[in-house]
C-alpha cells in the first residue's frame, strides 16, 4: 500500500536471527526465498536491499536464495517472502531455561514499534474502524500512520552477544506473537513463574493508540502485541545494575520488569502484578 519494499527483508532477517539468539546462538548465513506473480526488477531489488542490510545488522552472511514467478497462484504486483538462518553455540553453552531459578530478575529490551506481530488486528482498526490513510499524521505518534507501521523489527544480535560473552544469562525469549504472556512461559522449568510488575516499562505511542482507539482489552493487548519490549532476557540478582549499563551503553532501552518467582501447584506460569 506504500509501495515501499526496503523494510520487509529487515524484519524477515530480524525474526530468523533473533529467535536462534534466544538459544545463544549466532547466526552465520542465511538462505530467503520470494514468490511472485512476475518479478519486478525495482521491487526485487529493494526487498533485497532490506534482506541485505539486516544481514549486516546481524553479522551473518546472504549466501543464496531462490525466486519462483508464479502468476496462476499470485496476484500481479503481490509477493510472499520467507527465510532459513543457521547459527552455532557451542552445546555447554545452549540457553535453555534450565538454570531459571527463583529470585533471578527480568531484563526487558525494548522494541522498535510492533515487530511484524498483530498486523490483522492493526489493520482491523486504523482502515476498518478508524478509516484512516497510511499518509494521515497521527498526533500521538508523531510520525505517518504509514512510516510507524513499516518501522522495521529491531535485531538484537550484537548486543546480546556482547552480553553473552560477560554475564550470566540464564534465558532468553524473543517477544514475538503471543506477546509476553505466550512467550515467556515456553523457558521456565515447571517449579518456576514469572511475575510482571505493569508499568514497569515505557510502552511506545502505538500501542496505547491501537488500544484506545480500538478498544482492544489489556489481555488481548498482551497476547497480541509486544508492548514495548522485544526480547527478555532472565539473569541473576546480582548482574541486573551492569547488564542495564551494559545495554545503555550500546544505546537500547531496557527495563527491570519483573522476578522469577517459586511457582505453587495450580498455580500460572506468569502473572502481571
Amino acid at each position: 500500500m506504500m509501495n515501499r519494499h526496503d523494510t520487509i527483508g529487515i524484519d524477515l532477517v530480524a525474526m530468523c536471527v533473533n529467535d536462534i539468539l534466544a538459544q545463544g546462538a549466532e547466526p552465520l548465513f542465511l538462505l530467503d526465498y520470494i514468490a511472485t506473480s512476475s518479478v519486478n526488477p525495482t521491487t526485487l531489488e529493494a526487498v533485497i536491499s532490506g534482506v541485505t542490510k539486516g544481514c549486516k545488522d546481524a553479522g551473518c552472511a546472504l549466501i543464496g536464495g531462490e525466486i519462483a514467478e508464479m502468476p496462476s497462484f499470485y496476484e500481479q504486483g503481490e509477493y510472499d517472502i520467507a527465510g532459513f538462518v543457521v547459527g552455532v553455540v557451542d552445546y555447554e553453552k545452549i540457553i535453555n531455561g534450565s538454570e531459571i531459578k527463583p529470585g533471578d530478575k527480568l531484563v526487558g529490551i525494548a522494541s522498535s514499534g510492533l515487530h511484524s506481530n498483530g498486523y490483522s488486528l492493526v489493520r482491523k482498526v486504523v482502515f476498518e474502524r478508524l478509516n484512516l490513510n497510511l499518509n494521515d499524521t497521527v498526533v500521538e505518534l508523531g510520525f505517518t500512520l504509514g512510516e510507524e507501521l513499516l518501522e522495521p523489527t529491531r535485531i538484537y544480535v550484537q548486543p546480546v552477544l556482547s552480553l553473552l560473552s560477560a554475564f550470566h544469562i540464564r534465558g532468553i525469549s524473543h517477544i514475538t506473537g503471543g506477546g509476553l504472556i505466550d512467550n515467556i512461559p515456553r523457558i521456565l522449568p515447571p517449579e518456576c513463574q514469572a511475575v510482571i510488575h505493569k508499568g514497569s516499562w515505557e510502552i511506545p505511542p502505538i500501542f496505547t493508540f491501537l488500544q484506545e482507539k480500538g478498544g482492544i482489552s489489556e489481555d488481548e493487548m498482551l497476547k497480541t502485541f509486544n508492548n514495548g519490549i522485544g526480547m527478555i532476557l532472565v539473569i541473576p540478582q546480582e548482574e541486573v545494575i551492569d547488564v542495564n549499563s551494559r545495554l545503555q551503553q550500546l544505546q537500547l532501552s531496557s527495563y527491570t520488569i519483573g522476578e522469577i518467582a517459586a511457582r505453587k501447584e495450580g498455580a500460572t506460569e506468569i502473572i502481571f502484578i
